[in-house]
């Protein structure tokens, strides 16, 4: 049976009526005077009940926690293997819990105003392989108007590392086969203008000669549906990730897939983050710094696969 929700950890000690009883009428006013949905109002009441636990271990008060005291909290929060996200969410809850308990005058402060929680760790965007990509993007034998439409997309996703509404707002007018560029509209309208490479060029030329038996008169789009109209973002996440596993892929396939390996990939041959963060339509390079440490991954790896002295050999004398 799983924990009783709302409630503290199972091993906590139950927290006595002074320190309950504020939670129990902070919850209330929370579902009746700010109209906060019961999932909301039961994550409140299990991180302020966790924390009432670790007061009553202590013996100390709503108003004798301190904010070197919270500090402590969330250092031991850590230790117990929360995250950082999940440390925040704690606090935000602990802060709006003692501005309450401030205005109802329980306490004369709240202590969570300058304490932070720890920085979650960045998870890194996951990478398709070189030859994997080479093979996931071989045209299939059949010549369907949908499936070469879905690889000339895919291609152009890879080619110049297309977010996906960037990808799903692409217009006719927009591309310049001749001179293999495309220009798109990214975050905060801003406009920038990319190369495409022989492969996508090849794909959308292909495309193009099959697309006027689907759009429908006057539409701009370049990618459109079997109605003929835009093709919508949802439907190419759900197109790639039918056409990954057609394909056989290892992974499951989306399209923030393909614009990460095309940026780690492009960074690993040349080594030029300021390049990468241009074509990426990045308006802070530290957002483009993540591809660095993908990139000394795959480095630490060809190293610890190659270098004579840089595997650790497990050690067969347990007394040695």
């Amino acid at each position: 049976m799983g924990r009783r929700a709302g409630s503290a950890r199972p091993d906590a000690t139950p927290p006595p009526p002074e320190l309950a009883e504020p939670v129990a009428r902070f919850i209330e006013h929370l579902a009746s005077e700010r109209r906060q949905s019961p999932t909301t109002c039961r994550n409140y009441q299990r991180d302020l009940l966790r924390l009432a636990s670790h007061l009553t271990d202590r013996q100390w008060s709503w108003a004798g926690l301190d904010s070197h005291g919270l500090r402590g909290y969330v250092a031991e929060l850590s230790r117990q293997g929360l995250g950082g996200r999940s440390i925040a969410r704690h606090l935000s809850s602990i802060r709006r819990f003692y501005d309450y308990l401030v205005r109802e005058a329980l306490v004369t402060d709240n202590p969570a105003l300058g304490v932070r929680a720890p920085k979650a760790a960045r998870r890194l965007p996951g990478v398709v392989d070189v030859d994997q990509l080479n093979d996931l993007l071989e045209p299939p034998p059949d010549d369907d108007p949908l499936t070469v439409r879905d690889r000339a997309m895919f291609e152009l996703l890879y080619s110049s590392g297309l977010r996906v509404s960037e990808l799903a707002g692409v217009n006719l007018g927009d591309i310049d086969l001749k001179q293999g560029e495309i220009r798109v509209v990214g975050k905060g309208d801003k406009q920038r203008l990319l190369p495409v490479g022989r492969k996508a060029r090849e794909a959308l030329a292909t495309w193009l000669n099959l697309r006027t038996g689907l759009a429908r008169e006057g539409e701009p789009a370049m990618f459109v549906s079997q109605r003929g109209g835009r093709l919508s973002v949802r439907s190419i996440q759900l197109r790639l990730e039918r056409w990954g596993k057609h394909q056989g892929a290892a992974q499951r396939l989306y399209p923030h897939l393909l614009r990460h390996s095309f940026a780690s990939h492009l960074l690993e041959s040349s080594g030029d983050l300021r390049a990468v963060q241009e074509l990426l339509g990045h308006a802070d390079i530290s957002t483009t710094q993540v591809y660095t440490h993908l990139d000394f991954q795959h480095l630490a790896k060809v190293y610890d696969q190659s270098h004579p002295r840089a595997q650790r050999r497990p050690r067969t004398d347990p007394e040695g």
